[in-house]
This record gives structure tokens, C-alpha cells and sequence, in this order.
């Protein structure tokens, strides 16, 4: 596996198709991108959150050449990435490659980008992220009850770390 940044014109649709239902939509992106995803939508909030928050978008690449996650990764002047809409294909769920993708965009925030930790945030209900995140390094340093509500569910709201 290799990351590279997103390259809308060969990536987007990929992205998409990693995106199932609307539940999957929302436990992904906390409805920051519209459901259905358009492509000129999410274009429009990753370029939002590459102005206010300097991320910028990756994917992963299989071995074979095919797009199979995504994530946007931005570092403060603190030192502190943050890992956001991280997203592995459906076809790969499960065989240790989301895992592989958070291990080399940890690894990209320590030594290319100069975080002294990485930080992200995932929903409670999430049980298979939360595990792969874990997996990967980090480990709980929060949790907010009803963060978040999607039709008649309230979610919490995990806040995970890994330190260099």
C-alpha cells in the first residue's frame, strides 16, 4: 500500500462508492458532506477545511493500483495532526488494511509533516473503526455522550491519540 494526495479527476468516484447508505454517510463525515456525495460538494468542503484548517486530502492505494481508503490530515503549528473523514473501501473491510492506511498516515504526520501526535475523533456506535484505530496506536483520551444525532440515535463522540 502507498498514500498519495487526492486527485479529484481519478479519485472522486472511488471515494464515493466507499460510501454504502446514509447511516455509513453520517457515522463517516458527521454530515459535512451532502448525502448523496456530489462530487462538487465535497470538492467545496475540502477546499473549506484546506483554507480554515490546512488539511489535505490522501488516499490509499492498493498494491494493485486501486484507490481503497481516504483521509484528510492537517498539522497545527503546535505540532498536533488531526486525522479527518478517514474512509476504507467496503471490498477491503476487515483484512488489516485500514489499519495499514492509519500506520502509514501516522507515520507520514511524524516524519514528512513534523507532528508530535496525531489526534482524531470517532463516533462511539463505531465499533470497527474505534478497534482499527487502536490497533494502529491510539488509545482514548475522551468521550462526549450525544455528540451527535442522526434520525432517532444519539452518538458519542471519541477523541483518540497517538504520541510520536
Amino acid at each position: 500500500m502507498r498514500l498519495r494526495p487526492y486527485i479529484p479527476s481519478l479519485d472522486f468516484e472511488a471515494v464515493r462508492l466507499f460510501i454504502t447508505d446514509e447511516r455509513t454517510h453520517s457515522i463517516w463525515c458527521a454530515n459535512r458532506f451532502s448525502y448523496p456525495l456530489s462530487q462538487q460538494n465535497f470538492e467545496n468542503v475540502l477546499k473549506d477545511h484546506a483554507e480554515r484548517c490546512e488539511d489535505c486530502p490522501f488516499v490509499a492505494i492498493s498494491d494493485s493500483g486501486e484507490v481503497i481508503g481516504f483521509f484528510c490530515l492537517s498539522v497545527n503549528s503546535s505540532k498536533s495532526g488531526m486525522l479527518k473523514f478517514v474512509v476504507i473501501s467496503p471490498a477491503v473491510r476487515g483484512k488489516g488494511l485500514g489499519e495499514e492506511m492509519i500506520r502509514l498516515a501516522v507515520r507520514y504526520a511524524f516524519e514528512i509533516a513534523g507532528a508530535d501526535s496525531v489526534h482524531l475523533c470517532v463516533f462511539t456506535e463505531n465499533t470497527a473503526a474505534r478497534k482499527c484505530y487502536e490497533s494502529a496506536g491510539f488509545t482514548k483520551i475522551q468521550t462526549d455522550k450525544n455528540a451527535f444525532t442522526y434520525k432517532d440515535e444519539t452518538w458519542g463522540r471519541c477523541t483518540m491519540e497517538v504520541k510520536k
